[in-house]
């Protein structure tokens, strides 16, 4: 990095202070909106957290109120937002703070549900002033840019270890919480990915990779490769009944959830639906068929354990996967329509 630590944690700060976005954890700041917004925002983008951000403080306003709610309470207040795992585990966590206490340092913080080391350090140094550097993916973009550091990273945990020692010497100690928010900013609004805003940017004096004129193409990650699948869907009516599949409270991905039935394979004919979506590095094609009960496949799912059937006047109530409720939803309009 170009220049001294001391004016460019100043730079920044004053950047951040005048052009910081106005986001609803930063207003009246709380730690327990700070803890909801680290969880909401995993693999999630602040577009999408918004609307859920809100709805969910009107819901439950505190830890207490958390704690005290069921499981099917939370899941179905988090619908929509995917990666259900985060409910749980924040449920858990609210759980555990209301009967134990706030901690009070990272290690603390790395022993609830869900906490890994980029959330301690978000929390600990947001919320409670602990110089603890946060680094996202934001922050190593960042970081590499102002390192001119051209090294192909396999992974981000690689790059988060690279750039540890470098985000320690450059927090500031005074205001570690509003310096993190200031790194992950920048790189959200004008380090950006594709286009970086250099001219805009507050601390280009400092960067390595805009004096050398490469930024644009740092930092250098290993491409993942995606792989595609298929998943067959049933749509069964039946006098105003839905069937779905309810998975068990040990399910590692959707416990305590509902979707559509999955198929063994995808029957002869043109599916109702079709939507292709991303979970991970997986690229999944999901077709949804309107069968029959006499269909021989059917029958054969039918006999297998966690399927109900759901009078659609209840189905509001039902602790949905959010696509699926937004594909049910769509299928039981064309299917009104098709009536009127």
């Amino acid at each position: 990095m170009r220049g001294e630590t001391r004016s460019f944690r100043q730079r920044l700060l004053t950047w951040f202070d005048e052009h910081r976005r106005s986001l609803p954890w930063r207003t009246e700041p709380t730690l327990y909106k700070t803890v909801l917004s680290e969880f909401m925002l995993q693999q999630t983008r602040v577009e999408t957290v918004l609307p859920y951000f809100e709805c969910w403080l009107q819901r439950f306003p505190d830890f207490a109120a958390l704690a005290a709610a069921s499981e099917e309470e939370v899941l179905r207040q988090w619908e929509g937002l995917g990666y259900y795992a985060r409910a749980r585990n924040l449920h858990r966590l609210a759980k555990a703070v209301d009967q134990e206490g706030v901690p009070q340092d990272t290690e603390g913080w790395r022993r609830l549900p869900g906490i890994g080391p980029y959330t301690a350090a978000a929390i600990g140094s947001i919320a409670q002033g602990l110089p603890e550097p946060v680094i996202d993916g934001n922050v190593v973009r960042v970081l590499t840019r102002l390192q001119n550091d051209a090294t192909e990273f396999g992974s981000a945990e690689a790059a988060r270890r690279r750039f540890l020692p470098l985000a320690r010497e450059l927090i500031d100690p005074a205001r570690p919480g509003a310096f993190n928010e200031a790194l992950m900013e920048l790189g959200a609004t004008t380090c950006r990915k594709h286009r970086p805003d250099c001219l805009l940017c507050p601390v280009r004096e400092f960067c390595e990779g805009h004096a050398a004129g490469r930024a644009d193409s740092l930092p250098r990650l290993a491409r993942k490769s995606t792989r595609r699948r298929t998943v067959a869907r049933l749509f069964l009516l039946r006098d105003d009944t839905l069937l779905l599949e309810e998975y068990p409270a040990d399910a590692p991905r959707l416990a305590g959830l509902a979707e559509l039935p999955e198929l063994p394979e995808p029957p002869p004919g043109k599916p109702v639906l079709t939507r292709t979506r991303a979970i991970s590095s997986e690229s999944i094609r999901e077709e949804i068929h309107a069968l029959s009960a006499s269909h021989p496949m059917v029958k054969k799912i039918l006999r297998r354990p966690g399927l109900r059937t759901v009078p659609l006047r209840e189905l509001a109530a039902v602790s949905l996967s959010g696509p699926h409720r937004r594909w049910i939803t769509a299928l039981l309009a064309e299917r009104k329509s098709g009536q009127a």
